[in-house]
């Protein structure tokens, strides 16, 4: 966390999975509590669980200051951007790679962030699926027509060989895990590098 607060990252993203929605088991509770003291970036806790309503206090709790949950197991959606909300944090909503996207165009001015995967959610380092980039640019191209100032941040797969295309597509946000943390440089070089690749886009 600190490697990556001193690199320049601008947000730390967490990725919370259950076994049960997605495939694998991440972190929890203790994990967020135990990284809350040692940044004073924000906390992005991507929530893939199902149910996920009774997880959203215990989280906020934890120190998260963006809690994003999935439209497809939020049992009512806007109620529970709401309730993120009334608790004090950012609300965000992602879908995945097979959802349509339609499936968000209601929740739009509920939202803080709009997450959009760009791989099946679950396992880390798959490789980014370009098929996604009409669908961020249509997102983008709707947030724009509201003049909305939603956060449209991209998901999966993201390094140096795609975030331009993300960027260019419309992503305000890339959220990157194996090419920070698994990168042969150091953490705060490969925040750089895709830096440098995001603003040449």
């Amino acid at each position: 966390m600190r490697a990556a607060e001193a690199g320049g990252a601008d947000w730390v993203h967490v990725d919370v999975m259950d076994g049960h929605f997605v495939p694998s088991i991440s972190f929890g509770l203790p994990v967020v509590e135990a990284i809350r003291p040692l940044t004073r970036l924000p906390l992005d806790v991507h929530l893939m669980v199902d149910p996920v309503e009774p997880q959203l206090e215990p989280f906020v709790r934890a120190g998260a200051d963006v809690l994003t949950v999935h439209v497809e197991v939020a049992a009512d959606v806007r109620a529970t951007l709401g309730r993120i909300r009334a608790l004090g944090a950012r609300a965000g909503l992602s879908l995945r790679p097979g959802t349509p996207e339609s499936a968000v165009w209601p929740f739009l001015d509920d939202l803080d962030v709009l997450l959009v995967m760009t791989v099946e959610p679950g396992e880390g380092g798959q490789s980014f699926m370009p098929a996604m980039l009409p669908r961020i640019e249509s997102l983008a191209g709707r947030l724009r027509d509201l003049a909305s100032d939603v956060d449209l941040a991209v998901d999966g797969g993201i390094g140096p060989a795609t975030a331009a295309a993300a960027v260019q597509a419309g992503a305000r946000v890339l959220v990157a895990g194996s090419a920070v943390f698994r990168a042969e440089q150091s953490i705060p070089d490969a925040i750089a590098a895709l830096r440098r690749v995001a603003a040449g886009a």
